[in-house]
C-alpha cells in the first residue's frame, strides 16, 4: 500500500510540474529549440514558476551581455533583502532530503539519461568539498546524471552541520558515495592531493564502466551540459586534457625548499629539498584535471608515482605539480612527451577555466589573457559575476572556477537554467 501511495504521489507531481511549463513561459529562452523534441521532458527545466529568489533577474539579457540586464544584477546582488533571500542554512537540506522522492522531484534532478550515447559513456567525478552546501548541491544538480558515479570527499575539519547535510543529499543517490578514507585538507598541502586520490580509488574500484575522470570543488559549475562533455571526451580518444609545462623561474622555489605541515598550515623549513626520484622533470600546472580511466590505472599502479608522492609531500602547492608532472611521465596511459613542444597551459587544457588577477586585463594587450574579473577576487583569483557569463560560455572548457552563491548567486542560477534548457533542446 505504501508503495502504491508513494507510486500515485510522484504520478500526480510529475503531471502537475508538467502543466506548469504549459502554461508557464520560462524567462531566458532559446531561439531555434524543437519544442516537440523536449514535451516529454519539459516539466525538468527550470522555470521562473520555481519561484527561486533569483527569477527577477534577466538572464537572457545577462547572457548576451546586455547593459541594462547586468546593471540591474550587479545592483541586486548589494540589497540585503535579496542576500538574505539567496541564503539556505545547512539544515534545511538535511529536512528537505528525508523524502528522497520529493527532493529530487522538487529539485528537477534528472533520473534517466537523456540519450543512448551518454548512457553508453559513463564519467566518474570526484568532488572534494568543506563548506557552503548550496554551492555543492547546485553543482550536483547540473552534472547530476544516473549513469555516471560520483564520490565526495568532506574535509574532517568540515563543520558538523555542513558533513549531515552532505551526507543527506548523497543518500538519496544509489550513484553517490561518501569517500571511505577522508582526511585533514591542507591548503596548498599535500592533502589536498590525497583527497582526490582516495576519491579515485574508491571509483576505480566502484565500477569497471566508468570512461573518464573529472576532479572538482565545491565553488565549480559546468559550463557544457553532459552530452557536450561525452563528446568533447570522446575526441580525446583515450588522451588526458591536463595543464603540463615547464616550471616557471619563479617557482621553483616550490619544490627546492624542504617543506611541512607545522600548526595547520604548509610551512618552509629552510633545507634544501632532496631532488626528484627517477631525475623526473617536475611540471607546473592545475589542481584540476580530465584524464580517462588508464591514466586513474597509471596512477594507481605505476611504481614511479608512490616514489613522486613521497617527494612532493616535502613541496609547496604540490597538487599544482603532481598530475602535470604524471601527464610527462613515458608509460602512463594517454601522456604526452616531456619536451616542451608539449606543454599544455591551463587555457589550452579543456579542465577550467579560470581568471588569475594578474592576467587580466585589455584584450588589446598583450599582456592580458582575459577581460576583466567582473566579480571580486580572493587570493587573486576571479569570484565570477554575472558580466564574466557571456566571455565565458564562448570558451571550450567544460567547468569555470570560482562561483560563490553566498557573494554572488545569479552567475550560478543563469548556467543552471541556460545548461537544462540546452540539454533538454538536444533531445531528437
Amino acid at each position: 500500500m505504501r508503495l502504491l501511495k508513494e507510486g500515485m504521489f510522484l504520478l500526480m507531481v510529475t503531471f502537475a510540474l508538467g502543466s506548469l511549463w504549459i502554461f508557464s513561459l520560462p524567462t531566458c529562452s532559446n531561439p531555434g529549440q524543437n519544442s516537440s523534441s523536449v514535451l516529454r521532458y519539459s516539466w525538468l527545466e527550470y522555470t521562473d514558476s520555481d519561484d527561486s529568489p533569483e527569477k527577477v533577474c534577466n538572464c537572457s539579457g545577462i547572457l548576451q551581455g546586455g547593459r541594462e540586464a547586468l546593471e540591474q544584477a550587479k545592483l541586486l546582488t548589494t540589497t540585503k533583502d535579496f542576500t538574505d533571500s539567496v541564503h539556505i542554512p545547512d539544515e534545511h537540506y538535511m529536512n528537505a532530503t528525508k523524502d528522497c522522492s520529493a527532493f529530487k522531484l522538487r529539485r528537477k534532478y534528472l533520473t534517466s539519461p537523456l540519450s543512448q550515447e551518454e548512457e553508453d559513456f559513463p564519467l566518474a567525478y570526484s568532488m572534494v568539498v568543506h563548506h557552503k552546501v548550496q554551492n555543492f548541491e547546485r553543482l550536483l544538480r547540473a552534472i547530476y546524471t544516473p549513469q555516471n558515479i560520483y564520490c565526495v570527499h568532506v574535509d574532517k575539519k568540515a563543520k558538523s552541520s555542513f558533513l549531515f547535510a552532505v551526507l543527506a543529499i548523497t543518500t538519496c543517490f544509489p550513484n553517490i558515495f561518501m569517500v571511505t578514507q577522508p582526511v585533514d585538507v591542507v591548503y596548498a598541502a599535500w592533502p589536498r592531493v590525497q583527497a582526490d586520490l582516495n576519491c579515485m580509488a574508491d571509483l576505480y574500484n566502484s565500477s569497471t564502466k566508468w570512461k573518464y575522470f573529472i576532479n572538482l570543488c565545491g565553488q565549480d559549475f559546468p559550463l557544457k551540459t553532459n552530452l557536450e562533455i561525452v563528446r568533447t571526451l570522446r575526441s580525446l580518444s583515450g588522451g588526458n586534457s591536463i595543464h603540463s609545462e615547464e616550471m616557471p623561474a619563479g617557482q621553483v622555489w616550490r619544490v627546492r625548499t624542504e617543506h611541512k605541515i607545522i600548526d595547520g598550515t604548509n610551512q618552509g623549513t629552510g633545507k634544501a629539498n632532496e631532488p626528484p626520484p627517477f631525475n623526473i622533470p617536475i611540471r607546473f600546472g592545475n589542481t584540476y584535471i580530465v584524464v580517462s580511466r588508464g591514466f586513474i590505472r597509471s596512477v594507481l599502479e605505476d611504481s614511479r608515482v608512490p616514489a613522486l608522492m613521497e617527494w612532493l609531500k616535502h613541496t609547496f602547492i604540490p597538487d599544482e605539480m603532481f598530475w602535470a608532472t604524471i601527464q610527462r611521465m613515458p608509460g602512463v596511459s594517454g601522456s604526452t612527451p616531456p619536451h616542451r613542444k608539449y606543454d599544455m597551459s591551463d587555457l589550452n587544457a579543456i579542465a577550467r577555466l579560470v581568471k588569475w588577477q594578474p592576467l587580466e586585463g585589455s584584450q588589446d594587450s598583450p599582456d592580458s589573457a582575459y577581460p576583466d574579473c567582473q566579480g571580486s577576487h580572493v587570493r587573486e583569483v576571479c569570484i565570477y559575476g554575472a558580466g564574466d557569463l557571456e566571455w565565458m560560455l564562448k570558451q571550450h572548457h567544460l567547468f569555470a572556477n570560482k562561483f560563490d552563491i553566498d557573494t554572488d548567486p545569479i552567475p550560478v542560477y543563469c548556467l543552471e537554467k541556460y545548461l537544462r534548457k540546452r540539454a533538454l533542446s538536444e533531445l531528437q
